[in-house]
Formats: C-alpha cells, sequence, structure tokens
C-alpha cells in the first residue's frame, strides 16, 4: 500500500506582503492624524491670539474671531508700541536674556567640563552634590534672605546670580564631555597643554550641538523668568517684559488705555481690553521666535549627545 502523501499549506508570500503592506499603510495614517491634532493643538491658540490682536475691536467684543482675523485693524497695536514702560521693560528683558545666558553657558562649561574628567580626584563627590540639588534645596525665604542679604535687591544681577547654573544642563553637557574620545585629550596633554587649552580647544569645539541647545534653554529661561524679577526688582524701571505683560494681564490694561496726558482718549476707550492684552502677548513671543529657526538644527543632535549608550 501506498503512504498517503501528507498535504501542507503553503503560504503565499504575496499575501503576507500586501497584509504587512496594508498594515503599514494603517499605522501611518494613524501616526498622521496623531500628528496633525498635536499641530492643531499647539498652533491654532496662537493663531487665535494672532488673530484678535490685529482684528478690529467691535469685532473682537462681539466674539467674531475664530480662527482668521474680522476687520484688519492696528490700532491696538500702535496703542501698545506708543507705551514708553513697553519699551523699557523690552531692554531690560534683552539684558538679562543676553547677559544671564552668557554667564550660564560659561559656568556651565567650567563646572561640567572637570566633572566629565577621570582623573579629577573630587569628581564623584561633586557629582553626587550636583545631584543632590536637583532634589533638595534651601527653599524660597532662605534663599530671598541670601539674595538681599548680599545687596542683590533691585539690582540686575538679581536676575542673573540667583540663577546662574542648572544642574540638569550641567549633567547634560558634562556627557557630552565624557563622550569626547579620551585619545584626543592624551594626545593634547603629550603636546603640553593643560586642562583650559584642552577644554577651549577640543571640548568646546566638539560638543557645539549641545552647548547650542543649552543656550536655548538657558535663553528661553532668562526670557520668561518673572518670578526672580517680581521677588527681587522694585523698581519699575528695572523689571524685564514678564512683569509688564503680567501687570496688563492682571490689571486690565488701564495703564496703557491712558493718553500722554493722563485723560482717559476716547479711541481708547472703545478698544477691546482683550485684544490688548493678546497684542502683548504677540509682541512678547516674537523675539523667541526669531531666534528658534537658528539653532532648530541642533536641537535633535544636541539633546542625543552624550546619552546612554546600549
Amino acid at each position: 500500500m501506498s503512504k498517503p502523501v501528507a498535504t501542507t499549506a503553503h503560504k503565499n508570500p504575496m499575501r503576507e506582503f500586501i497584509q504587512e503592506d496594508l498594515g503599514d499603510k494603517i499605522f501611518d495614517i494613524i501616526i498622521w492624524i496623531i500628528v496633525f491634532l498635536a499641530i492643531v493643538v499647539c498652533v491654532y491658540p496662537f493663531l487665535y491670539v494672532l488673530s484678535v490682536s490685529i482684528s478690529d475691536g467691535a469685532a473682537v467684543n462681539r466674539g467674531d474671531i475664530w480662527l482668521l482675523p474680522v476687520g484688519f485693524d492696528l490700532s491696538a497695536l500702535k496703542m501698545v508700541l506708543g507705551y514708553d514702560d513697553l519699551w523699557t521693560s523690552y531692554i531690560n528683558t534683552v539684558i538679562y536674556t543676553v547677559m544671564g545666558t552668557v554667564c550660564n553657558v560659561l559656568f556651565s562649561i567650567l563646572a561640567a567640563y572637570p566633572l566629565s574628567r577621570r582623573q579629577f580626584f573630587l569628581r564623584k563627590k561633586l557629582n553626587f552634590f550636583l545631584a543632590f540639588t536637583m532634589y533638595f534645596s534651601g527653599g524660597l525665604i532662605p534663599t530671598y534672605m541670601v539674595v538681599t542679604g548680599l545687596g542683590l535687591y533691585n539690582s540686575r544681577l538679581a536676575m542673573v546670580l540667583p540663577v546662574l547654573i542648572s544642574a540638569y544642563n550641567v549633567m547634560i553637557l558634562r556627557s557630552a564631555f565624557e563622550a569626547i574620545p579620551e585619545e584626543l585629550f592624551e594626545n593634547a596633554n603629550l603636546e603640553g597643554a593643560n586642562d583650559f587649552i584642552m577644554m577651549a580647544r577640543i571640548a568646546v569645539p566638539l560638543a557645539k550641538p549641545t552647548l547650542a541647545v543649552l543656550s536655548l534653554y538657558y535663553a528661553v529661561a532668562r526670557y520668561n523668568d518673572f518670578f526672580s524679577a517680581l521677588l527681587y526688582l522694585g523698581k519699575t524701571n528695572l523689571q524685564p517684559l514678564t512683569l509688564f505683560l503680567r501687570k496688563v494681564l492682571l490689571s486690565s490694561s488701564p495703564e496703557i488705555l491712558q493718553s500722554a496726558g493722563g485723560m482717559l482718549a476716547a479711541d481708547a476707550a472703545a478698544q477691546s481690553t482683550l485684544q490688548i492684552q493678546y497684542v502683548c502677548i504677540v509682541l512678547a513671543v516674537i523675539p523667541i521666535m526669531c531666534v528658534c529657526p537658528f539653532v532648530q538644527k541642533y536641537l535633535v543632535k544636541g539633546t542625543m549627545l552624550g546619552a546612554v549608550k546600549g
């Protein structure tokens, strides 16, 4: 008797390829939908604020704006631009941002480089104390007493010195320095280079992407910092743009709605208070939006550089 031939189900490669291709397309469609919703959630509030700021005041009061401007009108923008305190606070913000960012990056380099060197005998202890400050701090009242005790109240240095170092950013920069091949430092050391030369000519140039990202982080933090100004700056001529914006948002813009002679102007009274607040928000966001495109190419590379390797 002949043995029965066992039948085996042969798989169709083309069918499997079509199923896999269909699954990939469905996955891509879901991802694109999620990305589109994320873009809408992030972009719509800013478009709405921008549309309100350049729309007609009567349309704003009626609530006719949903996305696009209604009745193009720049009278609210002209009114806000004519307020002297706005320009004073703008200049103060530029000073605090530039001076603070330069000092932050400089001292972060000086802190991160020795902590990345294995030959540094205090490396482990200082790394521990650096991480310790991320979980425990002196608190608000002791910090305020120290700052005022040093005579920094109503001083521009009060916006720089208390926030001179970020432990998290120092750790990121330390990891970037540690990722540099040790042979480069050894060869430079054999050529007679000291630590400052190796830091300036080897470590810093090779960590430029990370430094660009950290500079952006520091600049945005200094630009948006209002709490330090609220604590330590009592003089109006020293206050940054964030405090001006806070005053406008909380006080319903009464100072902006005053004419130069101190009387409430008729056209200012007709303007929407909400519109003036949104104009101030747009003016506060413009500088950061102008800076971000120049460092955007460094964001992904700089953030991943020095990360944990598997």
